[in-house]
């Protein structure tokens, strides 16, 4: 793969050897951010497990102390009294068979999908649709949950969910680069913290086999692992 100069001239303020402690490897990050967009800074952690096994599978979802940077649009299945509460929460859309014909139909204008328990047999019809882009509300996630206020809240303050991908490894955001070394160390220190308490009791050996973090057009920093084990 052929990077461009800015990735190049970027990797030369990285040494690839060394194992960084949290806030050095965040400082280098940030260095490395060279686009004329505000790049987010995104985790990703290879994890001990096998994510095969349905007993050694980690996921969960976390709020950001500094959010995300990103405006996330959320769509609410619910009904009755609840979609006008989740309209005043700051919900950007509500309801029910209307929403689900729409995504039927093709219709993706959210990021998250939350649900109350009463709407799941609906949502349920979308499983085939919201399910391969990460999109389907699950009760672990706190997405499906008789109280959509409060979760309408913490998708807006900056909640994420993390889940192992097929290769046992957590990827997400954890910020822009504009948030600064503060901000990323405190939304680093929550996310990795979810993640360690996360770790399932069949799990063997060393936990966090490896971290890095990387801007979207930057190269990997490595953080140590090792305080995380």
């Amino acid at each position: 793969m052929k990077h461009g100069k800015k990735y190049q001239d970027s990797t030369k303020l990285v040494d690839t050897t060394v194992l960084y402690d949290t806030t050095e490897a965040i400082e280098n990050c940030l260095k490395t951010a060279k686009a004329k967009f505000d790049e987010t800074v995104e985790i990703h952690v290879r994890l001990g497990v096998d994510s095969r096994h349905a007993e050694q599978q980690v996921r969960g979802a976390v709020v950001l102390p500094n959010g995300t940077g990103k405006t996330v649009r959320v769509m609410v299945f619910c009904k009755g009294d609840k979609v006008d509460a989740a309209l005043a929460a700051g919900a950007d859309y509500a309801g029910a068979d209307e929403y689900m014909q729409k995504i039927q139909g093709g219709w993706m204008d959210f990021d998250v999908v939350i649900a109350s328990p009463d709407m799941m047999g609906v949502v349920g019809r979308l499983g085939k649709i919201l399910g391969p882009r990460g999109l389907m509300p699950s009760p672990k996630a706190g997405t499906v949950t008789p109280d959509v206020v409060k979760a309408v809240q913490e998708a807006k303050a900056g909640k994420i969910e993390y889940r192992l991908d097929k290769t046992n490894i957590i990827h997400c955001p954890i910020g822009k680069v504009s948030f600064g070394v503060e901000k990323l160390q405190e939304n680093f220190d929550t996310l990795m913290g979810a993640i360690v308490k996360a770790k399932p009791a069949a799990a063997k050996g060393q936990y966090v086999r490896s971290c890095v973090l990387a801007t979207t057009m930057g190269p990997g920093v490595k953080v140590n692992p090792s305080k995380f084990c």
